[in-house]
């Protein structure tokens, strides 16, 4: 549904476009706005980035289709918006009219939703989906905790409240007068008043314990920012920093707050994004896919050594040359010795799918959870061409840019958990592969070599596999050729 502001009329209606959250693709229908790259009065240009948003399964910067001065954010960072529903209005004819810029009141919704014209607000690469009537609420959220209309956020309905709250960000009051200052630090608001602070802000205080009646703001129009909060919790030094007295900011309430803070018992975390996704696939594979892990320890002594001489050697200058590496390529021979691992069931039509090419996961902790992106045509790649893709796929994962086509379409993978220190583990498949190798530490350990015993660098492998699809014999198979390759790395050669 369209939104507009008070003063804005039928006629100069047409100056405002609006930018919609778009469907990223893979069946998403929802996405949380990680970051804002602009602000109201921004100018912006056909294609600039101006937010980045998580999906269930990656980061991704959303640019804007048309040039403008941003009029209004419709949501704030950290808040869940569905697919097709209005994110951001852009003033696209900017000083055309010579009216003041309209003193955002509450939101009046239109009853038919107008789609702008020309060129659709969608990702490139990505479809349209169908815009969303239906307004989500935000997960925990009361009406007590709705964010002022016109500045981050749009009402859902006109609140006189909401209006004089308003009034008071935008440097209006209903008395008049000529201008409203704005010191550093407004005055504290008076009594029975609710302080003004966008709803992730309220939230952080609340995990940390703070009230916010008592924390000075620093931000336009008297808006408490994460800055403030995190000052009240802070020791008395950084108090200081504020260009105000100690009077006016006693250092004994933010001890007090900071000792609340401390003593919490307990802290409540939404399940969301790429962690949520997560569970709901291992919960789903565990329970779909019957497991079976085996494990198998190894010298891989030669191994180790062929690492080290192939960070040496001309052709890998510049690449990355790791042990992980070297069993990926490993894994990839005794895939191709034995391709019927490469497979997937499908229930639907009760087929088994066997798969002429393998895209090789790589498990990879992130600051937002575990992701599995996978390489393309693994199995096509030379070694200099897989180290630059395992480089690659590093980066782009620790980044948070990994998109949603990278995670898909995956028929293998390794996890190596051994970089923790852990010796082994029984991984859950990624859902709709067949198997999953998980690396431990490699250690030097005393080792049996040419009948004597000898310090040798050791890792214990544990493979996981779908038993529907692979049976004993041939997850023993697969296993027994990894680590054979692994001890003995000329193999790579005369195997492949």
């Amino acid at each position: 549904m369209t939104t507009m502001t008070a003063s804005q009329s039928t006629g100069s209606q047409s100056r405002f476009r609006e930018f919609k959250m778009p469907d990223v693709g893979e069946g998403l229908t929802e996405a949380e706005i990680l970051k804002w790259y602009v602000a109201p009065g921004d100018t912006v240009t056909d294609g600039q980035v101006v937010c980045e948003v998580e999906t269930a399964k990656a980061a991704v910067e959303l640019p804007i289709p048309f040039d403008g001065v941003v009029h209004e954010l419709r949501f704030g960072e950290g808040t869940t918006v569905d697919v097709g529903q209005v994110i951001i209005s852009v003033d696209v004819q900017p000083g055309a009219a010579d009216e003041p810029a309209p003193a955002a009141a509450p939101a009046v919704e239109a009853a038919e939703e107008a789609e702008p014209q020309g060129r659709q607000p969608v990702l490139v690469g990505y479809g349209v989906s169908q815009a969303s009537t239906k307004r989500r609420p935000r997960k925990g959220a009361s009406a007590d905790e709705a964010a002022p209309a016109g500045t981050y956020y749009a009402q859902p309905e006109p609140n006189p409240a909401a209006a004089a709250v308003q009034a008071e960000l935008n440097g209006h009051t209903a008395a008049p007068a000529p201008t409203v200052p704005a010191p550093a630090v407004p005055a504290p608001a008076t009594p029975g008043s609710r302080p003004l602070a966008k709803p992730p802000v309220r939230k952080l205080a609340k995990d940390l314990g703070v009230d916010l009646a008592t924390v000075a703001p620093s931000g336009p129009g008297g808006i408490i920012t994460r800055e403030d909060v995190h000052a009240a919790v802070a020791p008395a030094p950084v108090v200081e920093q504020a260009p105000v007295s100690r009077e006016t900011t006693p250092a004994p309430a933010a001890s007090v707050e900071a000792t609340v803070a401390d003593g919490a018992r307990e802290t409540r975390i939404p399940i969301k994004g790429v962690r949520k996704a997560t569970a709901n696939a291992m919960i789903g594979s565990a329970f779909t896919a019957p497991h079976v892990t085996e494990f198998v320890t190894v010298d891989v002594t030669r191994t180790m050594k062929l690492v080290e001489e192939l960070k040496g050697d001309k052709e890998m200058a510049g690449l990355r040359v790791n042990p992980l590496l070297l069993i990926a390529k490993a894994l990839l021979v005794a895939i191709k010795r034995n391709p019927d691992v490469n497979a997937a069931w499908d229930e639907a039509n009760q087929e088994i799918v066997l798969k002429h090419y393998v895209n090789l996961g790589i498990a990879a902790a992130t600051p937002r959870g575990l992701i599995v992106p996978n390489i393309k045509d693994a199995h096509a790649q030379t070694l200099p061409q897989l180290a630059q893709s395992l480089g690659e796929l590093v980066a782009t994962a620790r980044e948070g840019k990994t998109s949603p086509a990278a995670m898909q379409n995956g028929t293998v993978t390794i996890t190596n958990v051994g970089v923790f220190g852990v010796d082994t583990g029984t991984p859950i498949l990624n859902p709709g592969e067949s198997a999953i190798l998980a690396i431990g530490a490699i250690k030097l350990q005393p080792w049996v070599h040419k009948g004597k015993v000898k310090p040798r660098q050791v890792t214990t492998l544990a493979l996981s596999f779908d038993h529907r699809l692979v049976d004993g014999e041939l997850g023993s198979k697969v296993l027994a050729d990894v680590a054979a390759i692994l001890e003995q790395p000329k193999r790579l050669i005369t195997w492949a």
